[in-house]
């Protein structure tokens, strides 16, 4: 049997496989609300056979969204549509999760394939154009003549409003019906800014220490966790390290995942980097010994991320508990049937994973000797 299509159970909800889809900023919402883009291109996950898919980066407030035009949950009418999302997810046997994310200092930047802020009068009112002052731990850019934005330093007051704002993202979420939440503490953004001393240069109980940096993302982890149903899990994604010698290191990320554990989160998203000069080589399954350590470290169930398309080597990843689930993005983007191509690809028999309306591949298969009906 297939370890990675091998059922999966966090809490009350049971994953028909280890296959993930990552959450993926599409740049193509307005005022934060999902449309039909977002319906296609998360629906056609769902019926390509992956067992979890995961909303992109979703703003708890208008202010933490990476660029005006990414997805938000910051005020009621903002649920409908991604309810509408769900339960299409749902109706094609996959679980469904958002992740919970505020940008921080990297808040207020352009659309990427713009190249910056581009947009003719005409186009910033038909896009719904907006830029603002971001927030952060300190008050100091993220990186020079590269469309980042001085940040206002947040205050205790500004802090307990992130607090509140990811506790009512998260009741919305509920509403909305997703399976899961994902809070956002990676890749340079607000709560991995508090988390780490390259971003962090306080002096109060939020800075210095690494307790201290700790506390914002556990404070916003413990308030999650009391409102998000008991039978529903709870993750949290991580740059497990920030790539870089003065930045925070994997035994770092180990301790506090023991304590995002003993809070309620049920498994670690083990991503890396995202502050400025971070080094690593992107190659296939790079981030893999991440999530490895963190699962060995602090006994928490992990996904593991980074250009994991190959078949085998997914497989292999979870036969040997080096994660227990993994994460696709350009790869679903490139095949969005990774996951039932890939059941095929390790042997199985049946097109189970398949939507109904697509049991006529089994008959163009059968037809021309393809998959399970090759010549023997």
């Amino acid at each position: 049997m297939s370890a990675l299509f091998s059922t999966a159970q966090l809490r009350g909800l049971t994953l028909r496989n280890r296959a993930v889809v990552a959450p993926m900023c599409q740049y193509s919402a307005e005022d934060g609300f999902a449309n039909d883009w977002h319906l296609v291109h998360l629906g056609r996950f769902a019926m390509g056979g992956f067992g979890l898919i995961i909303v992109e980066a979703t703003g708890v407030t208008a202010e933490g969204r990476i660029s005006y035009r990414d997805m938000g949950l910051w005020k009621d009418e903002q649920i409908a549509p991604l309810a509408r999302i769900v339960d299409f997810l749902h109706s094609q046997g996959a679980a469904a999760g958002i992740q919970l994310a505020h940008a921080g200092r990297k808040a207020s930047t352009p659309i990427p394939w713009r190249g910056g802020f581009t947009e003719t009068e005409a186009e910033k009112r038909a896009l719904g154009f907006a830029s603002w002052t971001p927030v952060a731990p300190t008050a100091e850019i993220h990186a020079e003549n590269r469309n980042f934005t001085p940040p206002h330093a947040l205050d205790l007051a500004g802090i307990r409003n992130i607090v509140d704002s990811f506790v009512a993202a998260a009741r919305r979420a509920e509403q909305a019906g997703f399976d899961t939440v994902e809070i956002h503490a990676a890749h340079g953004y607000l709560l991995n800014q508090f988390l780490s001393p390259l971003a962090n240069k306080r002096t109060d109980e939020y800075g210095g220490s690494r307790e201290n940096r700790m506390r914002l993302v556990l404070k916003v982890t413990e308030a999650v966790r009391a409102v998000w149903p008991s039978d529903k899990p709870l993750l949290a994604r991580l740059s497990v390290s920030d790539n870089r010698p003065d930045g925070c290191q994997v035994e770092d990320s180990v301790v506090l995942a023991r304590e995002l554990k003993a809070r309620g989160v049920d498994a670690i998203d083990c991503s890396s980097g995202g502050f400025d000069g971070g080094s690593i080589a992107p190659v296939a399954a790079y981030q893999v010994p991440f999530a490895h350590a963190v699962r060995e470290g602090a006994d928490i169930p992990t996904i593991a991320v980074g250009l994991l398309g190959d078949v085998a080597g997914a497989e292999a990843i979870v036969a040997a508990g080096q994660a227990d689930f993994v994460a696709l993005a350009r790869g679903a983007l490139d095949d969005p049937n990774w996951a039932v191509h890939a059941r095929h690809g390790l042997g199985a028999t049946d097109y189970d994973l398949w939507p109904e309306q697509a049991q006529r591949v089994r008959e163009r298969d059968r037809a021309l000797g393809l998959r399970s009906f090759q010549p023997t």
